[in-house]
């Protein structure tokens, strides 16, 4: 019939589905190369698919010229809807950001999201992601557990953003795999000890205005930061104004310890206030004693007014004789 020679000549539909079913997966790199073309295919099935919804669009379509009439066209273009949406759900998953760029590294997956002007961490990034570039956006902030879900991170750069606020957990989930830390021309002024904790990539943190004290101090010692950058991180504030200007590494080699000048002023603020008290109380007293004075002097010569015992037992003794 003429239903079977269109079935077996121009499309096969319930054959093409089955065969899908059992395809290898798509590899990283064939994955990426299919990125724009998926794009195409998602937009044409949800172009598609508002069509079909459409009685007008679909009496259009049912009235155009084809061999089998409406019958074989219903045939043909539902399981074609079925295999746009199956191609759209197996690959949406590995997508690249819109506003990035994907390439293939050794099977892995590298993002290039700079100069785009993002005010935050793109959250769906590919979950094979090796290297990630984020330099030269107004990015202001690195939360809490911003990359968990890249588990094969390698390369991290962060440079030439407007970033003020490191979260304490915002590298969970990457400090075993994470091998390249770029943070540099940031607006960094200090981090939680707790940020960096088990990291054990290569870290920039140049061009900073860092304030240099203890904090700063016990960061920048279990950090492994990079040679090439190290002298430019510059104290720009510090607790003692001395070393402001001056590359933080070259201040401590000197001998300076941050968190003794912490402890030392410390203990002054604390003398200072218990001297305060005692002083404090020293006044009170001596406002008392001044205030009292005269009732002090009243009260004395009433107790010097009053008649001895040895009076009053004198006094005693002649009454009881007259008696």
């Amino acid at each position: 019939s003429d239903t079977g020679v269109i079935r077996s000549q121009h499309w096969q539909p319930e054959e093409q589905v089955e065969r899908a079913h059992h395809q290898p997966p798509i590899s990283a790199g064939r994955r990426l190369s299919y990125t724009g073309e998926c794009e195409s295919v998602c937009s044409l099935y949800s172009h598609c698919e508002e069509d079909w919804s459409s009685q007008e669009s679909t009496s259009m379509v049912l009235d155009m010229p084809f061999p089998g009439g409406d019958h074989v066209l219903r045939k043909v273009f539902i399981p074609l809807r079925f295999l746009l949406a199956l191609i759209c759900l197996s690959v949406t998953g590995f997508a690249c950001p819109k506003s990035c760029h994907c390439s293939e590294r050794n099977g892995l997956t590298v993002v290039q999201c700079s100069s785009r002007n993002l005010i935050e961490i793109p959250p769906d990034l590919p979950h094979d992601t090796v290297a990630l570039q984020l330099s030269s956006n107004h990015i202001t902030k690195i939360p809490n557990q911003a990359f968990k879900n890249l588990p094969w991170l390698q390369d991290l750069d962060l440079s030439r953003n407007a970033i003020e606020t490191v979260d304490a957990g915002a590298f969970q989930g990457v400090t075993e795999s994470l091998r390249a830390l770029d943070l540099s021309h940031n607006h960094l002024q200090s981090v939680p000890k707790e940020a960096f904790a088990r990291l054990h990539a290569k870290i920039s943190l140049s061009n900073n205005p860092w304030h240099c004290e203890c904090t700063l101090q016990e960061v920048l010692r279990e950090l492994r930061l990079d040679p090439e950058t190290v002298n430019e991180v510059s104290c720009h504030t510090s607790v003692q104004e001395e070393y402001a200007g001056k590359p933080v590494i070259q201040v401590l080699d000197s001998g300076i310890n941050f968190c003794n000048f912490h402890h030392k002023t410390t203990d002054v603020a604390m003398f200072v206030t218990m001297f305060g008290w005692f002083s404090m109380v020293i006044a009170y007293v001596i406002y008392y004693v001044r205030h009292n004075q005269e009732d002090a002097r009243r009260h004395l010569e009433y107790l010097k007014s009053l008649p001895s015992s040895s009076q009053i037992s004198k006094d005693f003794d002649t009454i009881s004789t007259v008696l």
